[in-house]
């Protein structure tokens, strides 16, 4: 025997029946269906009136609608959207109140609504959302708990090509690791100059920069092949906060010193200028007393790390309940029939993806969160940086 199929009309039609039949008073067999003696009643009544057909729902819509479009406006509107259909809600207004003064045209907002109600207005796409990791918190408390790095601000040698320092400091003793002229601010030239320095001192817990390339992009996580690199190695990459160089204040002061002392006036080329850049560094280092190191040179506090850096990257391993994606060339990944963007600093590599509520993703590349996916609008939402487990 199958099942009987219940339908609002079906029970409307039962709550009837047995009102007819007189089983029940109205107050009791309204409480067994859990409605009204207002709905109750209600239903009877339509019932006596017109029989089954007035058990059905009937329309919402309201009988008048004063403020609706009139019908020979919309007209009009929708033949100036199809002639010009790169105009917009405000455009269309003006041009058609220039033609036909006379009748009260709707608001730009009504009228965009009537040409989405028609589908003459193609929907914006959703793009990942970068977010930004906030202020920096991770104290300097030790050498090696952070490295800062920065371009000062670029200037012309005599000789006529630019010149773009990049500097590197250990923020607990002020010591200048790196002070390197580079003819462009590139990950390309920036590179090596990193791994030259994890070779010679070890890799630090956090490096520190600004928002500017090749350190961050606008992509998901703000994530750069440069700060890919440095999550591979097991570095955390942290951000200042956009217009607030005052969060890496001792950096800039150092930048201060550095264009007093090496840069005025600039040298004549590139291998000129890095020989000026080495007599400072190691003047930095060695001679000058810092007020902060209680009058002791930079050199006498830092030492190297003792995390070496790794002959080969190790490839991520994800708990066996994460879902993994590989991302590809166009730097997004397919999920549940859908393309996501991620970011095209990640192409190539494998990322774990952990459901933490019902179409939420938790997004991770190694330990670190990048951000939540939204299963159903395809899009991943960047957060504040955090990592997973402890490396």
């Amino acid at each position: 025997m199958p099942w009987r199929v219940q339908t609002p009309m079906s029970e409307r039609r039962q709550f009837v029946d047995e009102y007819l039949r007189g089983t029940m008073a109205m107050t009791a067999l309204c409480a067994c269906y859990g409605i009204s003696r207002r709905v109750g009643y209600k239903w009877v009544t339509r019932f006596l009136a017109e029989g089954d057909r007035e058990l059905r729902d009937r329309s919402r819509r309201p009988h008048t609608s004063p403020w609706a479009v009139d019908p020979a406006l919309a007209a009009l509107l929708l033949e100036a959207r199809h002639r010009h259909p790169t105009w917009g809600p405000r455009k269309i207004r003006d041009y058609l109140a220039r033609r036909y003064p006379r009748p009260t045209w709707p608001a730009a907002s009504t009228i965009g609504s009537l040409l989405k109600r028609h589908g003459l207005v193609r929907p914006r796409r959703r793009r990942s959302k970068p977010g930004h990791p906030g202020r920096p918190t991770t104290p300097m408390s030790a050498p090696n708990a952070v490295w800062t790095a920065d371009f000062k601000g670029h200037f012309a040698l005599r000789g006529g090509p630019r010149c773009h320092p990049l500097t590197i400091v250990d923020g607990f003793s002020r010591y200048l690791l790196a002070c390197q002229a580079l003819a462009h601010p590139s990950t390309v030239e920036s590179k090596p100059v990193f791994h030259r320095l994890f070779l010679e001192y070890g890799l630090p817990a956090v490096i520190r920069s600004d928002n500017g390339a090749p350190f961050a992009t606008t992509a998901l996580h703000r994530l750069s092949v440069l700060s890919v690199w440095w999550m591979k190695l097991g570095i955390r990459p942290e951000l200042i906060e956009p217009s607030s160089p005052q969060q890496n204040g001792r950096h800039e002061r150092m930048h201060r010193t550095l264009k007093a002392e090496a840069t005025r006036p600039p040298a004549a080329s590139l291998r000129a200028q890095q020989r000026r850049f080495n007599a400072f560094r190691t003047e930095f280092n060695t001679e000058r007393p810092h007020e902060a190191l209680g009058g002791a040179a930079p050199a006498s506090v830092y030492q190297p790390s003792t995390r070496p850096c790794p002959a080969r990257l190790v490839a991520p391993e994800y708990p066996e309940h994460f879902t993994t994606r590989y991302v590809s060339t166009n730097g997004g990944m397919r999920f549940h029939n859908q393309y996501v963007t991620l970011a095209p600093a990640l192409i190539g590599e494998h990322i774990g993806l952990d459901e933490i509520a019902d179409g939420i993703w938790a997004v991770y590349f190694y330990d670190y969160l990048l951000g939540h996916l939204n299963e159903r609008e395809g899009y991943v939402q960047g957060v504040h940086v955090r990592t997973k487990t402890s490396r």
